[in-house]
């Protein structure tokens, strides 16, 4: 028996149907054990960061650690703790955060809202430089000018400006993506009920992505807080306890970490490690609070 013919411009089924989906499914199968693979080959090395240093660290953390200084402590001792480091660390990334937020913030905002002309393509230039400058060049410049050129001498303040040099950048970076993300409708419905542009900004574009703009600020802060070369030239350091970031050399924990690294005495060793321990915990304690609290937010405003 004989079959019809096809009619013409239609296309004859395929005699082996099952070849092309077994192939299909086996380079899908491939896709994706290759990127399972690759989340595991970047995990490991991070893994085994964070074990190694919370291993280590553990020996010579604890309450004495977290609250003395190391005034007074020689090489050879065992005792001293981070006090002063941390209270140095906390004080110069708040003040540096007081000042790249609210400028990242506005300068985001400027060039998702309003810009559009030639100004808009100069600032964005003037971020991507800023997002390549090297760490220690910030350093050098607050060095040269604020403590050289002003006399204002070494201070926790002095760290935050430059701090605050190398997460500008980033907190514009990040804000200006996560104000992309908000739907055009919302805007535009604000406008048909007569809402002026601030208010909008305000009230509606802000709210909306602030979630993403906190994860964009966490991973400044992420950054900078343990950033050592801006440090060395601008806060100097200091065994003491200085609770006053506008006068006089400071620690930190970045400081403290180099420092008691540099030496060939294993109760130092002891002391950077719980020190990297520490600001470890500093980090993912500001990024848990900071999720926290965007979440509640978000949960009101529904």
């Amino acid at each position: 028996m004989t079959t019809a013919p096809y009619q013409r411009g239609v296309a004859a089924p395929d005699p082996h149907p099952w070849r092309m989906r077994g192939r299909r499914a086996f380079v899908d199968r491939l896709a994706t054990v290759a990127v399972y693979l690759a989340f595991v080959i970047a995990l490991v090395p991070l893994v085994a960061v964070v074990w190694y240093t919370v291993g280590r660290g553990m020996a010579r953390f604890g309450s004495n650690f977290l609250t003395h200084s190391m005034a007074g402590v020689g090489p050879l001792d065992r005792n001293g703790g981070a006090y002063h480091a941390i209270l140095g660390t906390v004080e110069q990334v708040l003040l540096a955060s007081a000042i790249s937020v609210p400028l990242g913030l506005l300068a985001s905002i400027y060039l998702n809202e309003y810009g559009g002309h030639k100004m808009t393509t100069i600032v964005r230039l003037l971020v991507d430089v800023m997002t390549g400058i090297p760490s220690i060049v910030a350093g050098l410049f607050v060095f040269a000018f604020w403590v050289l050129a002003l006399h204002k001498g070494f201070s926790g303040f002095a760290g935050a400006m430059a701090l605050a040099v190398l997460m500008l950048p980033v907190v514009v970076r990040t804000s200006e993506e996560m104000l992309r993300l908000v739907p055009d409708a919302f805007r535009e419905a604000a406008y048909a009920l007569g809402i002026p542009k601030w208010r909008t900004i305000l009230s509606i574009v802000l709210p909306t992505a602030s979630t993403g703009i906190t994860t964009g600020v966490m991973l400044a802060v992420a950054r900078v807080t343990g950033e050592t070369a801006p440090l060395l030239l601008t806060v100097f350091g200091s065994q003491y306890i200085n609770g006053n970031p506008f006068r006089g050399a400071q620690s930190g924990l970045p400081l403290l970490i180099f420092q008691q690294a540099s030496s060939a005495y294993p109760a130092a060793i002891d002391r950077a490690w719980a020190a990297a321990f520490t600001l470890i915990l500093i980090v993912v304690a500001l990024y848990v609070g900071a999720r926290l609290l965007t979440r509640r937010d978000a949960l009101n405003r529904r």
